[in-house]
Protein backbone atom coordinates (compact mmCIF):
# COMPACT_ATOMS: atom_id res chain seq x y z
CA UNK A 1 0.00 0.00 0.00
CA UNK A 2 1.49 3.33 -1.07
CA UNK A 3 0.01 5.22 1.85
CA UNK A 4 1.33 5.82 5.35
CA UNK A 5 -1.78 6.23 7.45
CA UNK A 6 0.11 5.10 10.54
CA UNK A 7 2.24 8.22 10.38
CA UNK A 8 -0.47 10.50 9.00
CA UNK A 9 -3.05 9.85 11.73
CA UNK A 10 -0.76 9.24 14.71
CA UNK A 11 -1.07 11.64 17.64
CA UNK A 12 2.45 11.81 19.03
CA UNK A 13 2.92 12.22 22.76
CA UNK A 14 4.70 15.55 22.25
CA UNK A 15 1.93 16.83 19.97
CA UNK A 16 -1.14 18.81 21.00
CA UNK A 17 -4.29 17.36 19.49
CA UNK A 18 -6.84 19.97 18.38
CA UNK A 19 -9.99 18.16 17.27
CA UNK A 20 -11.26 21.15 15.26
CA UNK A 21 -8.20 20.99 13.01
CA UNK A 22 -8.83 17.38 11.99
CA UNK A 23 -10.86 17.09 8.80
CA UNK A 24 -13.50 14.36 9.10
CA UNK A 25 -14.03 14.21 5.32
CA UNK A 26 -10.35 13.73 4.40
CA UNK A 27 -9.63 10.76 2.15
CA UNK A 28 -6.22 11.56 0.69
CA UNK A 29 -5.64 10.53 -2.91
CA UNK A 30 -7.68 7.36 -2.72
CA UNK A 31 -11.13 6.67 -4.17
CA UNK A 32 -13.79 4.19 -3.09
CA UNK A 33 -13.05 1.54 -5.73
CA UNK A 34 -9.34 1.55 -4.95
CA UNK A 35 -10.11 1.38 -1.24
CA UNK A 36 -12.22 -1.75 -1.70
CA UNK A 37 -9.41 -3.49 -3.59
CA UNK A 38 -6.85 -2.43 -1.01
CA UNK A 39 -9.03 -3.65 1.83
CA UNK A 40 -9.29 -7.12 0.29
CA UNK A 41 -5.50 -7.30 -0.11
CA UNK A 42 -4.81 -6.02 3.38
CA UNK A 43 -7.31 -8.45 4.95
CA UNK A 44 -5.22 -11.33 3.65
CA UNK A 45 -2.09 -9.77 5.19
CA UNK A 46 -3.94 -9.38 8.48
CA UNK A 47 -5.07 -13.00 8.39
CA UNK A 48 -1.50 -14.22 7.95
CA UNK A 49 -0.21 -11.93 10.69
CA UNK A 50 -2.90 -13.15 13.06
CA UNK A 51 -1.90 -16.74 12.33
CA UNK A 52 1.70 -15.86 13.15
CA UNK A 53 0.63 -14.03 16.35
CA UNK A 54 -1.29 -17.12 17.45
CA UNK A 55 1.57 -19.49 16.64
CA UNK A 56 4.19 -17.26 18.26
CA UNK A 57 2.16 -17.10 21.47
CA UNK A 58 4.40 -14.59 23.27
CA UNK A 59 2.42 -11.38 22.73
CA UNK A 60 -1.13 -10.13 22.36
CA UNK A 61 -2.75 -7.28 20.47
CA UNK A 62 -5.33 -4.94 21.99
CA UNK A 63 -7.27 -2.64 19.66
CA UNK A 64 -9.35 0.06 21.30
CA UNK A 65 -12.09 1.70 19.24
CA UNK A 66 -13.73 4.91 20.41
CA UNK A 67 -16.09 7.24 18.59
CA UNK A 68 -19.28 9.20 18.73
CA UNK A 69 -22.48 7.24 18.00
CA UNK A 70 -22.88 6.12 14.36
CA UNK A 71 -19.21 6.71 13.52
CA UNK A 72 -18.85 3.17 12.16
CA UNK A 73 -17.17 1.11 14.89
CA UNK A 74 -19.33 -1.99 14.37
CA UNK A 75 -19.03 -1.99 10.59
CA UNK A 76 -15.27 -1.39 10.81
CA UNK A 77 -14.91 -4.49 12.99
CA UNK A 78 -17.00 -6.50 10.52
CA UNK A 79 -15.13 -5.38 7.40
CA UNK A 80 -11.59 -5.31 8.78
CA UNK A 81 -11.64 -8.50 10.85
CA UNK A 82 -14.06 -10.55 8.77
CA UNK A 83 -11.26 -12.75 7.45
CA UNK A 84 -9.38 -13.59 10.65
CA UNK A 85 -9.71 -16.85 12.56
CA UNK A 86 -12.41 -16.28 15.20
CA UNK A 87 -10.54 -18.60 17.59
CA UNK A 88 -7.80 -16.01 17.88
CA UNK A 89 -9.87 -12.83 18.01
CA UNK A 90 -12.44 -11.63 20.53
CA UNK A 91 -14.60 -8.49 20.47
CA UNK A 92 -15.86 -6.99 23.72
CA UNK A 93 -18.51 -4.28 23.61
CA UNK A 94 -18.66 -2.35 26.86
CA UNK A 95 -22.08 -1.08 27.88
CA UNK A 96 -23.06 0.67 31.12
CA UNK A 97 -21.40 -1.12 34.06
CA UNK A 98 -23.44 -3.66 36.01
CA UNK A 99 -23.88 -3.47 39.78
CA UNK A 100 -21.15 -6.11 40.13
CA UNK A 101 -18.79 -4.09 37.96
CA UNK A 102 -19.55 -0.95 39.93
CA UNK A 103 -18.51 -2.80 43.07
CA UNK A 104 -14.93 -2.86 41.72
CA UNK A 105 -12.62 -0.11 40.45
CA UNK A 106 -13.34 1.33 37.00
CA UNK A 107 -10.60 -0.70 35.30
CA UNK A 108 -11.57 -4.08 36.74
CA UNK A 109 -13.94 -5.23 34.01
CA UNK A 110 -11.44 -4.25 31.34
CA UNK A 111 -8.73 -6.41 32.88
CA UNK A 112 -11.10 -9.37 32.64
CA UNK A 113 -11.55 -8.82 28.89
CA UNK A 114 -7.89 -8.48 27.95
CA UNK A 115 -6.63 -10.80 25.18
CA UNK A 116 -4.46 -13.74 26.15
CA UNK A 117 -1.03 -14.08 24.57
CA UNK A 118 -1.36 -15.09 20.95
CA UNK A 119 -4.72 -13.40 20.52
CA UNK A 120 -6.29 -10.17 19.29
CA UNK A 121 -8.70 -8.35 21.57
CA UNK A 122 -10.97 -5.60 20.27
CA UNK A 123 -12.61 -3.21 22.71
CA UNK A 124 -15.69 -1.62 21.16
CA UNK A 125 -15.73 1.29 23.61
CA UNK A 126 -13.44 0.80 26.57
CA UNK A 127 -12.05 2.14 29.84
CA UNK A 128 -12.07 5.54 28.11
CA UNK A 129 -15.79 5.81 28.75
CA UNK A 130 -14.76 6.73 32.30
CA UNK A 131 -13.23 9.96 30.99
CA UNK A 132 -15.73 10.52 28.18
CA UNK A 133 -19.38 9.81 28.99
CA UNK A 134 -18.58 10.01 32.71
CA UNK A 135 -16.98 13.40 32.19
CA UNK A 136 -19.96 14.70 30.23
CA UNK A 137 -22.25 13.18 32.88
CA UNK A 138 -20.14 13.25 36.08
CA UNK A 139 -23.08 12.08 38.18
CA UNK A 140 -22.51 8.59 36.73
CA UNK A 141 -19.36 8.34 38.82
CA UNK A 142 -21.46 8.37 41.99
CA UNK A 143 -22.46 4.78 41.18
CA UNK A 144 -18.93 3.74 42.15
CA UNK A 145 -19.96 4.59 45.75
CA UNK A 146 -16.59 6.15 46.57
CA UNK A 147 -17.85 9.72 46.15
CA UNK A 148 -21.00 11.37 47.43
CA UNK A 149 -21.17 14.66 45.53
CA UNK A 150 -20.46 15.69 41.93
CA UNK A 151 -18.45 18.61 43.32
CA UNK A 152 -15.77 16.06 44.16
CA UNK A 153 -15.14 15.47 40.46
CA UNK A 154 -12.69 18.32 40.13
CA UNK A 155 -9.56 18.73 38.01
CA UNK A 156 -7.53 16.57 40.40
CA UNK A 157 -10.05 13.74 40.05
CA UNK A 158 -9.76 13.73 36.26
CA UNK A 159 -5.97 14.01 36.36
CA UNK A 160 -5.93 10.89 38.53
CA UNK A 161 -8.18 9.08 36.05
CA UNK A 162 -5.90 9.89 33.14
CA UNK A 163 -2.90 8.81 35.19
CA UNK A 164 -4.60 5.50 36.06
CA UNK A 165 -5.28 4.86 32.38
CA UNK A 166 -1.71 5.69 31.37
CA UNK A 167 -0.33 3.39 34.06
CA UNK A 168 -2.74 0.61 33.10
CA UNK A 169 -1.69 0.78 29.46
CA UNK A 170 2.01 1.12 30.30
CA UNK A 171 1.76 -2.02 32.41
CA UNK A 172 0.08 -3.93 29.57
CA UNK A 173 2.61 -2.74 27.00
CA UNK A 174 5.57 -3.73 29.16
CA UNK A 175 4.11 -7.20 29.64
CA UNK A 176 3.61 -8.24 26.03
CA UNK A 177 0.45 -6.47 24.87
CA UNK A 178 0.66 -4.24 21.81
CA UNK A 179 -1.91 -1.45 22.08
CA UNK A 180 -3.53 0.46 19.23
CA UNK A 181 -6.14 3.11 20.04
CA UNK A 182 -8.32 4.39 17.22
CA UNK A 183 -10.69 7.36 17.39
CA UNK A 184 -13.10 7.42 14.45
CA UNK A 185 -13.62 11.13 13.96
CA UNK A 186 -17.05 11.70 12.46
CA UNK A 187 -18.71 15.09 11.88
CA UNK A 188 -21.97 16.17 13.47
CA UNK A 189 -23.50 16.54 10.00
CA UNK A 190 -22.56 12.99 8.99
CA UNK A 191 -23.88 11.61 12.27
CA UNK A 192 -27.21 13.31 11.53
CA UNK A 193 -27.42 11.63 8.12
CA UNK A 194 -26.64 8.22 9.59
CA UNK A 195 -29.25 8.65 12.31
CA UNK A 196 -31.82 9.58 9.64
CA UNK A 197 -30.86 6.48 7.65
CA UNK A 198 -31.49 4.35 10.73
CA UNK A 199 -34.92 5.92 11.16
CA UNK A 200 -35.93 5.84 7.47
CA UNK A 201 -34.73 2.33 6.61
CA UNK A 202 -36.74 -0.44 8.23
CA UNK A 203 -33.84 -2.86 8.40
CA UNK A 204 -31.80 -0.29 10.33
CA UNK A 205 -34.49 0.76 12.84
CA UNK A 206 -33.07 -1.60 15.46
CA UNK A 207 -29.81 0.37 15.49
CA UNK A 208 -31.51 3.58 16.57
CA UNK A 209 -32.27 4.69 20.12
CA UNK A 210 -33.89 7.92 21.23
CA UNK A 211 -31.05 8.13 23.77
CA UNK A 212 -28.74 8.78 20.79
CA UNK A 213 -30.52 12.08 20.16
CA UNK A 214 -30.21 13.03 23.82
CA UNK A 215 -26.46 12.43 23.76
CA UNK A 216 -26.15 14.32 20.46
CA UNK A 217 -27.23 17.38 22.40
CA UNK A 218 -23.94 17.14 24.31
CA UNK A 219 -21.85 17.08 21.13
CA UNK A 220 -19.53 19.95 22.07
CA UNK A 221 -18.94 18.51 25.54
CA UNK A 222 -17.99 15.16 24.03
CA UNK A 223 -15.63 16.81 21.57
CA UNK A 224 -13.83 18.52 24.44
CA UNK A 225 -13.72 15.30 26.42
CA UNK A 226 -12.22 13.36 23.49
CA UNK A 227 -9.69 16.09 22.83
CA UNK A 228 -8.45 16.11 26.41
CA UNK A 229 -8.46 12.32 26.78
CA UNK A 230 -6.38 11.88 23.65
CA UNK A 231 -3.95 14.61 24.68
CA UNK A 232 -3.56 13.09 28.14
CA UNK A 233 -3.11 9.46 27.07
CA UNK A 234 -1.43 9.23 23.66
CA UNK A 235 1.97 7.73 24.50
CA UNK A 236 4.70 5.87 22.65
CA UNK A 237 3.57 2.57 24.19
CA UNK A 238 -0.16 3.19 23.65
CA UNK A 239 -0.64 5.70 20.82
CA UNK A 240 -3.86 7.23 19.57
CA UNK A 241 -4.70 7.37 15.86
CA UNK A 242 -7.40 9.84 14.80
CA UNK A 243 -9.02 8.61 11.57
CA UNK A 244 -11.44 10.70 9.46
CA UNK A 245 -14.70 8.75 9.56
CA UNK A 246 -17.22 10.53 7.34
CA UNK A 247 -16.36 7.98 4.62
CA UNK A 248 -16.57 4.50 6.08
CA UNK A 249 -14.69 2.92 3.20
CA UNK A 250 -11.75 5.22 3.91
CA UNK A 251 -11.67 4.71 7.68
CA UNK A 252 -11.61 0.92 7.18
CA UNK A 253 -8.58 1.01 4.88
CA UNK A 254 -6.75 3.44 7.15
CA UNK A 255 -7.48 1.33 10.23
CA UNK A 256 -6.35 -1.96 8.71
CA UNK A 257 -3.07 -0.47 7.56
CA UNK A 258 -2.41 0.97 11.03
CA UNK A 259 -3.12 -2.43 12.57
CA UNK A 260 -0.90 -4.28 10.08
CA UNK A 261 1.94 -1.80 10.54
CA UNK A 262 1.76 -2.28 14.30
CA UNK A 263 1.77 -6.06 14.04
CA UNK A 264 4.76 -5.99 11.71
CA UNK A 265 6.77 -4.28 14.45
CA UNK A 266 6.03 -7.10 16.92
CA UNK A 267 8.74 -9.38 15.44
CA UNK A 268 6.38 -12.35 15.34
CA UNK A 269 7.84 -15.74 14.45
CA UNK A 270 6.54 -19.21 13.79
CA UNK A 271 8.00 -21.62 16.37
CA UNK A 272 11.15 -23.46 15.28
CA UNK A 273 11.25 -27.18 15.85
CA UNK A 274 14.14 -28.84 17.63
CA UNK A 275 16.26 -31.37 15.77
CA UNK A 276 14.46 -34.13 17.66
CA UNK A 277 11.07 -32.79 16.61
CA UNK A 278 12.21 -32.44 13.00
CA UNK A 279 13.36 -36.05 13.00
CA UNK A 280 9.98 -37.06 14.41
CA UNK A 281 8.28 -35.27 11.51
CA UNK A 282 10.46 -37.11 9.04
CA UNK A 283 9.70 -40.43 10.67
CA UNK A 284 5.97 -39.69 10.67
CA UNK A 285 6.09 -38.74 7.00
CA UNK A 286 7.78 -42.02 6.12
CA UNK A 287 5.22 -44.06 8.06
CA UNK A 288 2.29 -42.26 6.40
CA UNK A 289 3.76 -42.67 2.90
CA UNK A 290 4.36 -46.39 3.51
CA UNK A 291 0.82 -47.17 4.63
Amino acid sequence: MNYNFSEEFLIKDNQTFDIKKHNTTYRGNIDKDEAKKLLATEKEKLRLLQEKLYADGSQSLLIILQAMDAAGKDSLIEHVFGGVNPQGCEVTSFKSPSSKEYSHDFLWRHYLALPAKGKIGIFNRSHYESVLVCKVHPEYNLSEKVWTDVKQFDEKFWKNRYESIRNFEKHLASNGTKIIKIFLNVSKEEQKERFLDRINEDNKNWKFSSADITERGFWDDYQKAYEQAINETSTDSAPWFVIPADKKWFSRVAAIQIIIDAMETMDLKFPELSEKEKQSLTDSKIKLENE
